[in-house]
């Protein structure tokens, strides 16, 4: 008796049997291999293969064996360009509409990716790929980013197979917050001249290396999102020294050389003009001697934090080469999810944070520390001026999606079995979208219905696969809209209407009044830099076009437009997000995202530590947070000891008056919120064995971000908090750590 069973011959014994392993997926015909890298906060003039002033001799390589497209488009914020990318729908339709840190409850901006926008590496990995995505994430809601998850809408339940890196907007890349496929990475790094994108790219070629081993003939999906060069401007010192003294000058001469230099290379038109500087960005020559020369330092920090990181996507790439796999690799480097950042404000900062809590940093207090500006003892970030710099010839800067200089970004691909233009420029208005369907064409195959079981929705994106064999290629799109924090745009056959609502560097904003928006109008098939303003020339045309977003608006989960700046960084404004008044903490919890733990600031709260602990044992017992802002209760020396770092700036300490007696200890932290609205004082008070020991006041603390870091219990997973040398783990026994949390003040 037999019976068949998916083409195997099943008998009595296997004598009369016949067994066939089941088919594993294969990709089509000479697929090609496909690496999507993706840099972070990058002006259009910043890389030299555009005309920036820093050279990039990687990306210059690249370019000259393939293309260049200087009419790429991304969304004008982090989020939102990674998951148009990825989905090949328009960021809001994938609830991606913003950046995580600022969802909030309506369906354009929950940050919930739908199963009806499956990601592209979920596609590919149906057909034979592998995939992996290593580095910068930052498209997982904030409330899934803890370890209870869910894990459907971080890399691995999204089609990759590997993921390596930070979940979130930043981190520091001296001491990052990383995570391998879902679970926190616990490890410090062991040689001095660590640095995140170096592991990123060794990372990536250990995985392409396994890959080759396993299968060499099975096609890799590699996303390389490396977060340079977003902030915090890290970089060893050796690199930023390359650059001393180079952009004395100023931002105003700098645009003015770059400027040059895209007529020289031909990546902007000859009739192209240069726009001029906003009001609201001062002239160089306006500046005094010390904040010429601390700005001129700020540049020179960043400008070697680009060098670096063109060099670890070099490496990248030649490691590719090296395997023989370049031939049939298709690579599409997207410089810049959007444009250079203003978020240093108009003079920079040296720790990040103080732009998102408020907290200004002045000119003396930098230049102390000017010298040590890209090391780990800082989070700092360049002034507005630099980053409009870097989006020569266009302008504006990240966050301001109703100019180019938010959204137009270099673009470079090569794949030499399929592009045959070596050096070639392509001029055609594309956008993040396109992305998605142009792998998948290269691919050969189509764009599912169902992904899943999940019908899904229509692809917005179209492929630019037809550019690849001609520089004449049709206009692949026809009309694009943007938004990012309620700045916007419509794109119609050339004509671009634009409003600014809101400047990056301005934390706290009024009701936005779309009644009071002003509009610009701009034919970009003759104006490519934006120069002239036609909107009094063409009121009809920009009438259209307004009423034309709208549409678009409604159609994409763009509505409501929400200008706020700061509020939608507390969730419990955002989202409405429900809070547990008490939370237990056992040995061994680390590694959960400040964005994910229970939230102590504007509020009362109380820390209960129960513990055991010996003559020699001291460690950290509970931390939050970093070298920029965050607490720690730890004990040191005999004694119990509460650290509260204020962003970066003040360090208040609270220490036991006595010994911690041996054995097993009680010990309690009680904060007294002031009340009254954010960021206030209050009084701190540490109890040990229930007798009160130590108060300590403070007039000010955080309102809204620590650092981008981990709750962690028996260690201080990353940077640390205080005054000690980090993981700092306690070497006693951990029996229960108890927070309470009281009701938040939220305006």
């Amino acid at each position: 008796m037999q019976r068949e069973d998916h083409a195997a011959r099943i008998g009595r014994v296997v004598a009369e049997s016949h067994s066939r392993q089941p088919e594993p997926a294969a990709a089509p015909k000479h697929a090609p291999n496909v690496l999507v890298v993706l840099l972070d906060d990058v002006g259009f003039g910043q890389f030299s293969t555009f005309g920036g002033l820093i050279p990039t001799p990687a990306l210059d390589k690249l370019a000259s064996e393939g293309l260049r497209y200087n009419r790429f488009h991304t969304t004008a914020l982090c989020s939102p360009t990674r998951a148009a990318m990825l989905t090949g729908r328009n960021a809001h339709v994938s609830g991606n509409g913003s950046v995580t840190e600022m969802s909030s409850g309506f369906p354009g901006y929950n940050g919930a990716w739908p199963k009806s926008t499956a990601c592209i590496a979920e596609i590919l990995r149906q057909n034979g790929y592998s995939t992996a995505a290593i580095g910068k994430w930052h498209n997982t809601p904030n409330w899934e980013s803890g370890p209870q998850g869910p894990f459907d809408r971080w890399p691995s339940g999204l089609g990759f197979e590997y993921f390596y890196g930070f979940i979130g907007g930043a981190t520091n890349q001296w001491n990052p917050t990383l995570f391998e496929n879902n679970r926190p990475v616990r490890y410090r790094p062991k040689s001095t001249d660590y640095h995140l994108t170096t592991e990123m790219t060794d990372r990536s070629l250990d995985w392409l290396r396994a890959l080759d081993v396993a299968d060499p003939d099975k096609p890799f999906f590699l996303w390389f999102a490396p977060g340079a060069t977003h902030a915090p401007h890290h970089v060893a010192a050796e690199w930023i020294e390359k650059f001393r003294g180079q952009f004395d000058q100023g931002w105003d001469a700098y645009r003015e050389e770059a400027f040059k230099r895209q007529k020289a290379l031909g990546v902007i038109p000859q009739d192209a003009e240069l726009t001029p500087r906003p009001n609201e960005i001062p002239a160089w020559d306006e500046l005094g001697s010390d904040e010429q020369r601390l700005f001129a330092r700020m540049m020179e920090v960043f400008a070697g934090f680009t060098a670096q990181t063109d060099h670890e996507v070099g490496r990248l790439i030649d490691g590719i080469d090296a395997m023989g796999k370049s031939d049939n690799t298709l690579v599409m480097y997207v410089v810049g999810d959007n444009g250079a950042s203003g978020e240093g404000g108009l003079t920079g900062n040296a720790n990040g944070v103080s732009y998102f809590n408020g907290v200004p940093e002045t000119i003396d207090d930098m230049l102390g520390l000017m010298d040590r500006l890209g090391g780990p003892d800082h989070y700092n970030h360049f002034p507005a001026g630099w980053a409009w710099a870097m989006n020569t010839p266009f302008k504006w800067v990240k966050r301001v999606a109703s100019h180019l200089g938010g959204v137009r970004n270099p673009l470079v691909a090569r794949w030499p079995r399929g592009i045959g233009d070596r050096g070639g420029l392509r001029q055609q208005f594309c956008h993040a979208v396109d992305i998605y369907p142009t792998i998948l064409e290269a691919a050969r195959i189509p764009v599912p219905q169902t992904v899943n079981g999940a019908t899904q929705k229509p692809v917005d994106g179209v492929s630019m696969f037809p550019t690849f064999a001609s520089a004449k290629a049709p206009e692949i799109r026809r009309r694009q809209y943007f938004e990012a924090l309620s700045n916007r745009a419509m794109y119609e056959d050339g004509w671009w209407a634009g409003t600014r609502e809101v400047l990056p560097w301005v934390p706290k904003r009024e009701p936005l009044d779309p009644a009071k928006s002003v509009w610009e109008l701009y034919d970009l098939n003759t104006d490519f830099t934006q120069a002239h303003d036609l909107a009094e020339r063409h009121p009809d045309i920009l009438d259209r076009l307004k009423d034309l977003f709208w549409i678009e608006a409604a159609r994409n989960a763009v509505l409501p437009l929400d200008a706020r700046g700061s509020e939608r960084m507390n969730e419990a404004l955002a989202l409405g997000r429900k809070e547990r008044p008490a939370y237990t903490f056992h040995a061994g919890t680390f590694g959960i995202l400040e964005t994910s733990a229970p939230d102590i600031k504007n509020r009362s709260f109380t820390i209960e530590a129960l513990f055991e602990a010996d003559e020699n044992d001291d460690g950290v017992l509970i931390a939050l947070g970093g070298r920029i802002g965050g607490f720690a209760l730890l004990v040191r020396d005999r004694r119990l000891e509460f650290h509260y770092n204020f962003c970066g700036i003040d360090l208040t300490k609270v220490v036991s008056g006595g010994d911690l007696p041996p054995g097993n200890v009680s010990a309690t932290l009680a904060f007294d919120y002031d009340g009254g609205g954010l960021g206030k004082g209050g009084l701190f008070t540490l109890d040990v064995n229930g007798s009160q020991q130590t108060e300590q006041r403070v007039k000010r603390t955080v309102p809204r971000m620590f650092s981008r870091e981990t709750l962690d219990i028996g260690m201080d997973l990353n940077s640390p908090v205080g005054d000690y040398v980090a993981p700092f783990e306690f070497s006693g026994t951990i029996d229960v750590i108890r927070l309470k949390i009281g009701r938040q003040h939220v305006t």
